[in-house]
Formats: structure tokens, sequence, C-alpha cells
């Protein structure tokens, strides 16, 4: 049986979240067992991250050989040969091997006979005789010194024809060293926010509230025995959100219990460094460490130093990372830090505060006095909140926790309330919506002055637009602006900015009409008259919300000037908003080369302020606007930056605009699998926070994909309801992009009532020039009407007395394209030229259209676009260059698309439908094919497709 190939069995746990990649190595290994040959692998992770159960997952999963498993204990840790007596143990070695006449004495009397490494690895050779031998050992770095030694050294020498496969568990950073160097590594880390959602939702007792899962997932940070400790010790009234979760969430007592030590262990000295560390975290506790000259010069003047860094250090509880000292368990550094006792924490931060010197550290410095005072404190709330806000060289996180202290020194409620909304609005920027949303929730019960809690709301209805309904969202954005109109117009003006953003994400355009003309609030006592309307950023909003009410009450030509003079004024701004701004103008007025690099600016300028709220923004904006323009490949690499940018600053519905970004891109790439899974995962936020705009995107590429495996009456179908006007339509600003594909859609399918009325308002949307690329398509969607009311019979003779109404459509939208620009729509027009001209036995001229299409959808990157271009060549007559291997060589080029069609499981009136030919036609080559390949069934025909062809495109 050594050398027997056994096909592998994938290990797919249903109750392991968040292990693919780790799984797939460790079946690496246990397929090489499988083959006959050794290996060996050692996990590495901190405690509580799952080494434990990955094992035993493995261990049950594994039926091809036998398992060896044992369990190292510190208990044992010193007795010599203790580790590999255990080992032997649970193999269950027999007696009569122990001692065998004329041989070493075998264990279990190795504490005595003094087992060598290369004895260990002889044993092990003799017991894969009859079948291969998987050892677990789980937690080997608590193993004695000898032990450890020897099973290093078979670990070693394994990759032999020789059936041992060693996975070995240490806890550790993920570095091999001493015994164990040189093997193979796999480090777990924890979990991510999905994965660990996954195992809430698994073993939860009862159905967790949203908000309590959210905090669940953040405060445990990914770690699983966390999760699993933290379920079994709330109650279910506290897992519904019934009641109060406790404070702090993840205690001292729950690590130790996960960690199995703890900082309790060590000397005094080595616990004020890791207090000093955790304590210098509170300046930004999601950032990357602490500064270790500020903690070392700090920990001097109490009398500790280096000696005592490396005793925290050699217990795995920080390390040392450059000039940042960090810890790699973060739940562990808030339980260290909240855990301590109040008088020790505010010692801490004293000793921080003096330890900051220098004009450049007057924020850390204040905000660790703030933190080592009780009691209110007003002048010092006063400088912090001052220092905060008036010195852009702080990140918005930093201000933040700066601002959200001085909130607890103040003692004025409507105070309190402003520095509160104050640090949530920088929390919303620095990407941490959870913390903006508990400031807000305290800031709720306090009464405040009308201006102060318009400013709490407007944060609030800008943290719903990122992630939640956006109609709520609108509503509070509205209600915002309601507040503060007298008293604060640059908000008021962001407020109604928001609210039009949300309405138009809603596809609401009588809200979004209201939200860009609203009028405006009467000045508060004491202001000049139309005093704010003189601000730069103000009237820059003000004229964008202008331009884009013209655009949508009717007056074109006014809003399109408008909106052209912000694009001219707004491309070098330094201000990223501003350039947001004028980049969504831009788009709104067609100029997709200003919008392109106007967002480009936007995102350098983004990126280099650290706005992390607004970077993934600008990318959707950026990656939209190369959409548009054609070019695909940039509109990908930007969306999928965006994407990962806006799940990590929890901006969900930006993640699903993004989604349909990719969508329509793998539309283009024929990547029928890639569009359904962001279609999918768009639709999955969009339709629950009512995100008509990202929906209409998801659906319009599902149809260009129908389109491109020739299933056009699937598309029409889809696109049907997109293109239809009124509030059960698609989205009002993309609708009209989609009418082009809807008409060729119905058109192919036979079912083309619909479309002259969608052809007749996409030209009054043409003629308003808001599309460069509009007067093409409106071209070519003519030229496929004309093919409709003049008749496309394939039996025509091909002799003409003038040039026919749809050859001269098709000419001028190709004239058209050259001057818009854009290789794969002109390639598409390309194509239906080239179709048109071959059911009217024009195969010479098809040819030539069909080949020029092939290129450009090849220099695309539009795969299925390309292959149904070929199956056109083929229907022509032109052989490619190197035919497809295999059966179906044989047919006819007619026969092998029949075939094709017939394989995805179309009928064969549909197959009629979609080659304008008759269903007896289709029978009569089907019945062909069947013969040339010697098959009786549909089936069998299906199965000659996909072995040839490759799997047959998903219906």
């Amino acid at each position: 049986m050594t050398g027997q190939k056994i096909p592998p069995r994938p290990l797919r746990p249903p109750r392991l979240h968040g292990r693919s990649v780790e799984l797939e190595t460790v079946d690496t290994l246990l397929a090489r067992l499988r083959s006959g040959r050794g290996g060996a692998l050692l996990l590495t992770g901190a405690p509580g991250l799952g080494r434990t159960a990955l094992l035993t997952e493995v261990r049950h999963a594994y039926d091809q050989g036998a398992v060896w498993h044992t369990r190292a204990t510190r208990a044992e840790s010193r007795i010599p040969y203790g580790g590999l007596h255990a080992l032997l143990s649970a193999g269950g070695v027999p007696e009569a091997e122990r001692a065998r006449p004329g041989r070493a004495p075998r264990p279990l009397g190795i504490l005595r006979a003094r087992l060598e490494p290369a004895a260990l690895l002889e044993l092990l050779g003799e017991r894969v005789a009859a079948e291969p031998l998987l050892v677990c050992v789980d937690d080997v770095h608590l193993w004695d010194g000898p032990s450890r030694a020897a099973l290093g050294f078979v670990a070693r020498r394994l990759d032999t024809p020789r059936p041992v496969g060693l996975l070995l568990s240490a806890a550790g950073r993920g570095r091999a060293d001493g015994d164990l160097a040189g093997l193979p590594l796999v480090r777990l880390g924890p979990l991510d926010r999905a994965a660990a959602g996954a195992l809430l939702d698994d073993r939860a007792p009862c159905p967790l509230d949203p908000a309590v899962r959210a905090e669940l997932v953040r405060e445990t940070a990914g770690n699983p025995r966390l999760l699993s400790d933290l379920l079994a010790a709330l109650s279910p009234r506290q897992l519904q959100g019934e009641a109060p979760l406790p404070r702090p969430l993840v205690g001292p007592d729950a690590l130790l219990r996960v960690r199995g030590a703890g900082p309790g262990d060590l000397p005094s000295g080595a616990r004020l460094i890791l207090l000093l560390a955790a304590a210098a975290h509170e300046q930004d506790p999601e950032g990357h460490g602490a500064d270790l000259t500020l903690v070392l010069r700090a920990a001097g003047t109490a009398g500790a130093g280096r000696a005592e860094l490396s005793e925290a250090e050699d217990a795995g509880l920080l390390r040392v990372a450059g000039e940042r000292l960090v810890f790699d368990d973060e739940p562990l550094r808030r339980a260290l830090y909240a855990g301590a006792p109040q008088a020790r924490r505010r010692r801490a931060h004293a000793l921080l505060a003096l330890a900051h010197a220098g004009e450049r550290q007057r924020l850390p410095r204040l905000l660790h006095r703030a933190l080592a005072v009780t009691g209110p404190d007003p002048r010092l709330a006063a400088d912090l909140v001052s220092t905060a806000e008036d010195d852009p060289r702080w990140t918005h996180a930093e201000r933040s926790v700066a601002l959200e202290r001085a909130a607890g020194l103040t003692e004025h409620d409507g105070a309190r309330v402003a520095r509160l909304a104050a640090a949530a609005e920088h929390a919303r920027l620095a990407g941490r919506p959870e913390r903006a949303r508990a400031l807000l929730a305290e800031a709720r019960p306090l009464p405040a002055h009308d201006a102060v809690r318009g400013r709490a709301e407007l944060v609030r209805g800008l943290l719903g637009l990122q992630d939640g309904p956006v109609a709520d969202a609108y509503e509070v954005l509205r209600l915002a602006a309601e507040l503060m109109g007298p008293y604060d117009p640059r908000r008021t003006g962001t407020a109604r900015l928001a609210a039009m953003e949300a309405a138009w994400q809603a596809g609401d355009a009588l809200a979004c009409l209201h939200a860009t003309t609203a009028p405006a609030s009467p000045a508060r006592p004491g202001q000049a008259p139309g005093r704010s309307r003189t601000e730069p950023e103000r009237a820059f909003a003000d004229e964008y919300r202008e331009g884009t009410a013209d655009l949508l009450s009717g007056r074109t030509e006014r809003g399109r000037t408008v909106l052209r003079g912000l694009v001219a004024r707004g491309e070098h701004a330094g201000d990223p908003r501003r350039l947001v701004c004028a980049g969504a103008a831009a788009l709104l007025v067609g100029d997709l080369a200003a919008a392109c690099r106007v967002h480009a600016r936007a995102l350098a300028v983004a990126r280099s302020r650290g706005l992390a709220t607004l970077v993934p923004l600008t990318l959707e904006r950026l990656a939209y606007a190369e959409l548009r323009a054609g070019r695909h490949l940039r509109a990908r690499v930007h969306a999928e930056e965006g994407l990962r940018a806006a799940l990590r600053t929890g901006q969900r519905n930006l993640a699903a605009h993004q989604h349909a970004v990719l969508a329509l891109v793998a539309s283009v790439e024929g990547d029928a699998r890639a569009v359904g899974e962001h279609a999918a995962a768009c639709c999955a936020v969009a339709e629950p926070h009512g995100l008509v705009q990202a929906a209409t995107l998801a659906q319009w590429a599902l149809a260009r994909t129908d389109l491109s495996r020739g299933r056009a009456p699937e598309a029409a179908a889809r696109l049907g309801p997109l293109v239809r006007p009124g509030p059960r339509g698609g989205h009002f600003a993309v609708r009209m992009l989609a009418v082009p594909c809807y008409v060729e859609a119905a058109v192919l399918a036979g079912e083309p009532d619909g479309a002259p009325a969608a052809v007749d308002e996409f030209a009054v949307w043409t003629g308003m020039g808001v599309d460069p690329g509009a007067p093409a398509l409106l071209a070519r969607c003519r030229a496929l009407l004309e093919t409709v009311e003049s008749g496309n019979d394939p039996g025509a003779d091909g002799t003409r007395t003038g040039v026919h109404p749809a050859e001269a459509r098709y000419a001028e939208a190709l004239a058209r394209h050259d001057l818009a620009g854009g290789d794969f729509e002109r390639a598409r027009t390309q194509l239906l030229f080239g179709q048109w001209l071959r059911r009217r036995r024009r195969p010479g001229e098809a040819r030539g259209r069909l080949r020029d299409a092939l290129v450009a959808f090849e220099r695309c990157g539009a795969r299925a676009w390309a292959q149904h271009t070929r199956a056109e060549l083929r229907a022509t007559g032109d052989a490619p260059a190197h035919p497809p291997p295999g059966a179906l060589t044989r047919l006819t080029p007619q026969q092998l698309r029949i075939a094709r069609f017939v394989a995805e499981g179309a009928t064969n009136r549909e197959v009629a439908m979609r080659l304008s030919v008759s269903p007896r036609t289709v029978d009569h080559h089907l019945r062909n094919a069947f013969a040339l390949l010697g098959v009786r069934s549909r089936v069998e025909l299906a199965r000659i497709v996909d072995r040839d062809d490759g799997p047959a495109p998903e219906r």
C-alpha cells in the first residue's frame, strides 16, 4: 500500500471557519502520505487562534491510515523523554515490540533505554509497513528538550519514500527555531471579520442582535477561543441586545484562560512596561503600536528599562518591531489597560505625559495629562479641543481620541455634546464607524442647542449613507440641515449635498431635486446677509447642487454650463472633497477624460492626508469613470482596491457599488461566474439598503453576460424593467446607459415591440450631450430596428439596388465610434454588422467586420465576446488558425454552434431564435451532428462539448 495512489480528499470541514488556506496546506501533506511519501508541517500561532481545533479536525478527517495523537502538558515539560513516552503510548506500541529478542529495548521502557533520534526514525519506519502513519502533536513547545530534539531530527528526514507525516503545533509568532528549525511552517492569524461572524452565527445559542454581533467580532479581534468563551459567558438577553454587555467585554480573566499565563506572572518592572505600552496605544487605539523610545523614557523615570522590556517580550506578550512596541494580541492590550487599577493607569499616563517633549508633541502630551486627571477640568479640555481642531498634523483617529477625552472633562452638557459629535465625526473620517456610533449614542440623551444637535445628526446621517438604508439617511440629513440652517451654513450645505447623494443612490429623482433646490436658511442673529455664500467651499457645493438641479429639471444647457465651469475651476484644487465634487460634475456632463483625471488627483490627495473614509469613495468614482471611458482593466484594479478599502472602513454601501462595477468589468471579460458572484454580493446589500443605482448596474452586468453568451431572450427579460420609466424601473441616471443593450437583446430575441419607444427616449437623451459615446450607440440601435422593419430574411439573394438602411446606420455608428473612442463598444457594433452581413449572404464582407471585432475583443480581454465572434467567423467559412482538438472538429460551423447552444440547455426553438433560422433547420443540423459524433441524446452531446470545449457556460 506504500506506493498506491489514493485520490486526495480535500478537507472541507463545515464548522472550521476562516481556515481554508491552512487546510489546503495541510491537505498537501496528506496527499504526500497517500502517494507513499513522508513530510512534516509545523502550525504556529498565538493561544486561542485554533491550533488545537485544526489538528483535531485533520485527524478526524484523515482515514487513509493510522493516526497517533498526543497533546503536551506543561507539568511534564521537565521530565526527560516524557514527550516521546506520551506519543508512543498514544500510538499503542505492543508489549512484544517494546523489547524483542536481539533488539534494543523499545518504549514504553524509553525512560530507561534513552531512545536515540535515529532509533525513533527506525521505529516509525517499521510502523508504516502496512499503512501510512499521521503523527499529530499539539503544543509541542511544551515537550521536554530531548523529546523535542528527537522529533525535530525525525521531521527533517521524512522527505523519503516513507509514508510518515508529522503535523505539529506550537505557540509562537511564526518562526521555527531551535529543535524545530527548518520545518515547513504555517502561521495561524486572527480570523477576518467574515469568518469571525460566521463562527458566531454557527455557535450562538440564540439569534444575535446585529450591533452585539459586530461588537463581539470587534472586541475579540478574530480570536476564536475568545469568541467561544464570550458566547458561553453572556446571557441570551445580552446576546439579543435586551441587556447591556459587561465592560470591559474581554477582561483579564478571560484572556488568562485563553493564554494559560499572563502578566501577573512577571516582575513588577515588566508589568510596568506592559502597562505603559498599553496606555501609549490609547493615543491611537487602532494604530500600529507604541513609540519604543517614548515608553522606555517613561519607564526610566520609574526605574525600569531594557531588561524589563526583554522579560515582557520573552513572555510573548508584546514584541519590538523596529521603533514600535506591538501587541500581537489586541484584546490582551485592551484587557491589560482596562484591568489595571485606576491609580496605576493614571500614573502610567502621567509618566507618558512627562516623556513627551517639544511643541510637536503637544496633543499627545495634553491627552496623557487629561487621562491622568480625575474629575472635570475645563481649561485642559479647552486646550485639547483647540490643539486637536486647529493643527492639521494630527490624524483623524488622534483627534477623535483627544476630543472624546475633552468631552469627558467637560461639565456643561451642550459643550460636551458638541465635543462628542466632533469626536464622532473624526472617528468616521478615520474609518471607525462603530466608534463614531458609540460616541453619538453617548451624546443622544444630553440636552443641547439645535446647532449642536444638528451637527450630531449630520454625522449620524453620513454614517447611514455609508452603511445603512439610504432613504433613512436622507431623512436624517434633511433634519440635520433644518437644525443647523440658521447657525452653520457650511455644515448645512454639507448636509444638503449628502442628502442629494442619498436620494441619488436610492434612485429618487424628486427627492434628489428637492435636496438640490432646498431654500436657503435665514441668517442667525448678528450674521451679515449673504456672508456665508462668499465662503469658497460652500459656494462650490452650492454651484454643484444648482447645476445638478438644472439637469434634473430639464434645463440641460444651463446645467452643463455651470458644471463645466465647476470642473475647470476645481480640477486643480488641493481639497479632496472639492475634487470629488468636480469629478462628479465631470461625470454628469459626460467629460470622461476630466472625470478620470480629477478623481485620480482626488485619490492622491486623500491618501496623502490620511482620509481613510474618502479613499474608497474616490476609488469607486474613479473606477466608474474608467469603466465609462472603456478602460475596463483599469476600472477593475481601482474597484478591487476600493472594495477592500470600503470593507476595511465599514462602508458597505460603497462596497456594493464596487461589486457592481466589478460585475460590469467581468461582463466585458466574459467571466460569468465572477459576474454572478459580484452581482449577488452587490444585491445582498443593495436590496435591504435601497441602493437602486448599484442594483441597476448589477442587473445590467448580468444581462450583458447573457448577451455575450448568445442568450438574447434572457437578456431582454432582465433589461426590460431596467429601461422602463417610472418608480418600478431602473435608476433614472443609469437606465439610458442600458438602452443599447436592451434594444440589441430585444431585436435578437425576436421581441422588438418595446424597442422603438426606448430608442426614441434614448435619442432625446443623446441630444443632451451628456455621453460622448451615445451618438454611435443611437445609430447602432437604429440599425437594429431597420433590420426588423425591412425584414431580416436569411434567404435574401443579397442583390442591392442601393445601400440598405441598416447598412447605412451601421456605417454611421462606426464613424461616430471613431470620434468617441472605446474599443469594446465599437467591436460590438462590428460584430452586429458582421452578423447582419452574413445573414444577407455577404460572407466576404462579413469576415472583414468580424475579424476587426475579434481583434478588438481580444485586445479588451473580452473572452466570451471573442468566442462568440469566432463562431460567427466559422459560420462564414473562415477556418480558425488552430482548430480545436477532439470530436467537435467533425462538425460544420453551423452544427458546432447548434451543438454548443444545445449543451447549454437550449431547446430547438430557442436555438432557432438565436440563429435566426427555422426550428426545422435546427433539427436537421442536430440530427446530422448526432450521426457524426455517434451519440443518441442531448446529454451525451453535452458531455462531448464539455470535454472538448471546456465547461459549458452556466445558465
